[in-house]
C-alpha cells in the first residue's frame, strides 16, 4: 500500500486492518493421552515379550510394531505441522521399510535363522535402507532446529561414534568373521550397533541444541536406546559371542517402535522443528570423562588385545587416528569458537543489536579518541542528533515490526550516505546520531545536516508500503577536546529546539540553548508534586452570548503560583506537564474543580451557565478519563450538557482513532465536545465531520484585526458558514475591541471570550446573580 508524503495525515485516513491468522492447525485431541498410553505400552509390552507366555510373543510384537509404525504416520499428518512435516514423513518411510524387513524375514525361508544364511540378505535390503532413512530425519530435526555451527555436541558425536566403531570391530566383526565364510552377512549385522550410535547421537544433539526439553525428544531419545540395545543383543548372538534369547531381541525392536510412535503423537513434537535458541555450555567434567574415555579404551584394547591379521591392525589402526584426529580438531574448533565468542560479546557491547550500528558506548569512545586528535590537528568533532518525527504512530498503527523495518532502513540510507571516515550510530530508540570530523568550519556540520534531511524526502520502501518520515536534526560542534557525554548532551539538546520549532529541520547548539535545558530542569522538579503542595489553582474566564449579551458560563485555565518562582506563565509549565505526563493528574484534579465550581455557581444564579475544561493529549490517550467525567458529573449533579471538554485539533489528529474512540464515549455520557484553536492546525472539513464535536472555537489570531478589514475576515466568515452548514455553534476567543465584538455578532458568531467581557480569575473573585 503506498503512503503519502506525512505519516500523520496517514494514519489520521486509514484505519488499521487486522491481519489473517498465522496460528498453526490446533492439535488433535487425545494425542496426548494416547502418546503416553504408547509409552506405557512399551515398558509392558517389553515385560510380557520377555516373561510372558511364548504364545503371546508372536502375535503380541507384531501388534505392537504395527501400532507404534501407524501412530507415526498419523502423528506425521495429523499433528504436525505441514511446513515442517518432511522429517516426519521420513520416519514413516522408515517404518514403512521396518514393516517390510519384518514381513520378509516372518515369510522368507531361512531369513530368521541364526548363524544366518545368504536368505537373511532379504530383509536386510529394507532394514538396511531403515536405518539410513531414519538417521536422515533425525538429521532433518536437528537441522530445523538451527543447533549452532560452532557447538562441539557433533564432534564428540564422532568421537563416540569412532570409538563404538572400533570397539564393535574389535568384538562383534572381527571374531565373526573368523567364525563364518559370510563375512558380508557378518559384518552388516555386527555394524547394526554402531549406526544405532549414530541415531542416538543426532537425537542427543537436538537436547544439546537448546531450547525445549520436550517430552518427544526423551520418547525419541528412549526409543534410539531401545533400538541400539536390542540390535547390539543381535549381533552378539549372531556372531555366536553369547547366548541371547531371540524374544529379548524383538522384545527391544517392538518397544523401539511403540517408543517412536508415541513421540510422533505427542503434540510437544512440533517443537522439534522449530527455531531453538543456542546454549553452548563449556566443556563439562562428565564430558571430559566421555573424552578421555574415548581415547582410552581404543589404547588399551590394542595394547592388550592386538589384532590377529594385517586387516585387524590396518582398521584398528586407522580408527584410532581418526580418534586422535577428531580430539585435535575439537581442540582448534573449540579455541576458534571462544575467540569468535568473545568478538561477538565484545561487538554486542559495542553495537546495536537490530541496526548493528555503532552503540552510545562506541559513540562516546570514539569521540573521546577524536578529541585526543582534534587540538593536534587543528580538527572539529561534530555531531548531527537525529530523532524520527512521530514514530510512535509507525509502531501504534502498523506494529513494532515495521518500525524495526523503518529504523533498519534509516540505518542502511544514513551510512550509505556519509563519508568513510564518519561514523552513524543508534544510541536508542528512534535516535540516531553521525559523528564527523574534519577541519573547524561551521558550515561543514550543517551542510551535513541539510543533506541528511534530504534524505529523508525520499519514502523508505518497507513491507506495508512506502512510508515517510521526517527527522529532527540537532547539531553540536567542538573544535578542541571535549567530553563526548557533554557533546552529545549538546546536540540532544538542539535536537529538542528543532523539534520544538516545527520539526523536519535542523538547529545549532548554543549556550543559551543550555540554559533553557537548566531552566526547564529546574521547572519541572519544582512542578513535580505542586499539585499536592496546593500551588495549581483554578481561573475562569466568561463566555458570553453575542445575541443577547448575557453570561454562558466560563473557560477553566489552570495557573500556578509557585513560593520562590512566583507565577508561572502557563506557556512555560503546560508544554512541561504534558511532556512528562504531570498533565494527567492536573487535568483530572482541573475538572473536578471546575464541575463542583459550576454546581456552586448554578445553584446561586443562573441555572443555564457552562464550564468549559481543556483535555491534553496525554488525557486523550488515557483510559481513565471516561470513568473520572462520568464520576464528576455523578459526584456533582451537573447536567452533562453543562459540561464541555475542549480538545486541540493537533492533539486529536496524533492519533485519531485513538481519540475517536474516546470522544465517542464520553459524547455517550452527553458531554459537549469542543474543538479549540480551531484553524491553526488541520481545520479540514472532512476530519471536523467524523468528530462528534458540538463546538468550534475561533483562535485568537484570526479574531485580532476582523472589523478593520483585516486578512483575516475571509477566512473567519468561511468558518462560521462552515459551522452553520454542520449545525455547530462558534465561539471567538480573544475578543478584546467592542469593534471585534461588533463585526463577530454581524458575521452571525454564537458566543465570544476575551479581555474585553473580563481575564481569567479565581472563583473567589467573580460574582454570580
Amino acid at each position: 500500500m503506498p503512503i503519502g508524503t506525512d505519516v500523520t495525515r496517514v494514519l489520521a485516513d486509514e484505519r488499521t486492518g487486522s491481519a489473517p491468522s498465522d496460528r498453526p492447525e490446533p492439535v488433535p485431541s487425545g494425542t496426548r493421552t494416547a502418546a503416553w498410553v504408547l509409552a506405557g505400552a512399551s515398558v509392558a509390552v517389553l515385560a510380557v515379550l520377555i516373561a510372558g507366555p511364548p504364545v503371546l510373543r508372536d502375535p503380541l510384537g507384531l501388534a505392537g510394531s504395527l501400532t507404534g509404525m501407524a501412530a507415526v504416520g498419523y502423528g506425521t499428518f495429523r499433528v504436525a505441522i505441514p511446513a515442517d512435516r518432511a522429517p516426519w514423513r521420513l520416519m514413516c518411510v522408515a517404518a514403512v521399510l521396518f514393516l517390510a524387513g519384518l514381513v520378509t524375514r516372518a515369510v522368507v525361508p531361512g531369513a530368521a535363522v541364526s548363524p544366518p544364511t545368504t536368505a537373511a540378505l532379504v530383509p536386510d535390503a529394507f532394514v538396511v535402507p531403515g536405518y539410513l532413512v531414519t538417521a536422515s530425519a533425525f538429521a532433518g530435526l536437528l537441522n530445523r532446529r538451527r543447533a549452532n555451527r560452532d557447538d562441539p555436541a557433533w564432534v564428540d558425536a564422532v568421537l563416540v561414534g569412532v570409538a563404538s566403531m572400533f570397539l564393535a570391530w574389535t568384538f562383534l566383526v572381527e571374531p565373526s568373521l573368523d567364525q563364518t565364510g559370510l563375512p558380508v552377512i557378518r559384518l552388516a549385522n555386527s555394524f547394526f550397533p554402531v549406526i544405532d550410535v549414530v541415531l542416538i547421537v543426532l537425537v542427543a544433539q537436538l537436547a544439546l541444541a537448546g531450547g525445549v526439553r520436550a517430552p518427544a525428544l526423551w520418547l525419541l531419545i528412549l526409543g534410539a536406546v531401545s533400538l541400539f540395545t536390542g540390535d547390539f543383543l543381535y549381533a552378539v548372538r549372531d556372531g555366536g559371542l553369547a547366548g541371547v534369547p531371540l524374544a529379548y531381541i524383538n522384545a527391544l525392536f517392538t518397544s523401539a517402535y511403540l517408543l517412536f510412535g508415541a513421540a510422533t503423537l505427542h503434540p510437544s513434537m512440533r517443537t522439534l522443528t522449530e527455531p531453538q535458541p543456542i546454549v553452548v555450555q563449556p566443556l563439562s567434567k562428565a564430558r571430559t570423562v566421555l573424552i578421555g574415555l574415548v581415547l582410552l579404551i581404543p589404547a588399551i584394547v590394542m595394547s592388550v588385545g592386538p589384532a590377529g591379521g594385517l586387516l585387524g591392525t590396518v582398521v584398528r589402526t586407522v580408527l584410532c587416528a581418526l580418534l586422535v584426529l577428531a580430539v585435535l580438531f575439537r581442540v582448534v574448533r573449540s579455541n576458534n569458537s571462544r575467540v569468535r565468542a568473545e568478538d561477538a560479546i565484545r561487538r554486542r557491547a559495542t553495537h546495536d543489536a537490530l541496526t548493528d550500528l555503532p552503540n552510545r558506548e562506541l559513540l562516546t569512545d570514539t569521540v573521546a579518541a577524536w578529541g585526543d586528535r582534534a587540538v593536534a590537528e587543528g580538527h572539529e568533532i561534530s555531531l548531527l542528533f537525529l530523532d524520527l518525527d512521530r514514530f510512535k504512530l509507525v509502531n501504534d498503527h502498523w506494529g513494532h515490526g515495521v518500525g524495526d523495518e523503518l529504523l533498519c532502513a534509516v540505518a542502511g540510507r544514513l551510512s550509505a550516505h556519509v563519508r568513510g571516515h564518519d561514523l552513524v550510530c543508534r544510541i536508542g530508540g528512534d535516535e540516531f546520531v553521525v559523528a564527523l570530523a574534519g577541519p573547524s568550519n561551521e558550515v561543514l556540520a550543517e551542510a551535513a545536516a541539510g543533506r541528511v534531511l534530504d534524505l529523508f524526502a525520499r519514502p523508505f520502501p518497507l513491507s506495508v508500503g512506502d512510508v515517510v518520515v521526517s527527522a529532527s536534526i540537532g547539531v553540536a560542534s567542538a573544535a578542541s577536546s571535549t567530553e563526548a557525554l557533554e557533546l552529545i548532551r549538546d546536540a540532544d539538546t538542539a535536537m529538542y529546539q528543532a523539534k520544538a520549532t516545527g520539526r523536519n529541520r535542523y538547529a545549532r547548539f548554543d549556550t543559551e540553548m543550555r540554559d533553557e535545558v537548566r531552566d526547564r530542569t529546574t521547572l519541572e522538579q519544582a512542578l513535580r508534586g505542586a499539585l499536592e503542595r496546593g500551588e495549581l489553582y483554578a481561573t475562569y474566564q466568561p463566555i458570553i452570548d453575542l445575541k443577547t449579551g448575557e453570561l454562558d458560563g466560563f473557560e477553566t485555565l489552570m495557573r500556578w503560583q509557585h513560593p520562590t518562582l512566583g507565577a508561572v506563565s502557563p506557556l512555560r509549565f503546560i508544554p512541561i506537564a504534558e511532556e512528562t505526563g504531570l498533565i494527567v493528574g492536573a487535568g483530572a484534579w482541573l475538572l473536578r474543580e471546575a464541575a463542583a465550581q459550576l454546581a456552586i455557581w448554578r445553584a446561586a444564579g443562573p441555572p443555564r451557565l457552562h464550564i468549559s475544561v481543556n483535555v491534553s493529549v496525554r488525557q486523550l490517550r488515557d483510559r481513565q478519563l471516561v470513568g473520572i467525567v462520568r464520576d464528576v458529573l455523578a459526584e456533582t449533579g451537573l447536567p452533562p450538557e453543562a459540561l464541555w471538554l475542549e480538545i486541540t485539533e493537533s492533539g486529536v489528529m496524533e492519533d485519531l482513532e485513538t481519540a475517536l474512540a474516546t470522544l465517542d464515549a464520553l459524547r455517550a455520557l452527553g458531554v459537549t465536545l469542543a474543538v479549540d484553536d480551531f484553524g491553526t492546525g488541520y481545520s479540514s472539513l472532512s476530519y471536523l465531520n467524523r468528530l462528534p464535536v458540538g463546538i468550534v472555537k475561533l483562535d485568537r489570531s484570526f479574531v485580532s484585526d476582523v472589523g478593520a478589514h483585516g486578512a483575516n475576515e475571509s477566512i473567519v466568515r468561511a468558518v462560521l458558514a462552515m459551522a452553520r452548514a454542520l449545525d455547530l455553534r462558534v465561539v471567538a476567543e480573544g475578543v478584546e475591541t467592542a469593534v471585534q465584538r461588533d463585526w463577530l455578532r454581524d458575521q452571525g458568531c454564537d458566543l465570544v471570550q476575551g479581555w474585553l467581557y473580563g481575564k481569567p480569575l479565581p472563583a473567589s473573585d467573580i460574582a454570580i446573580g
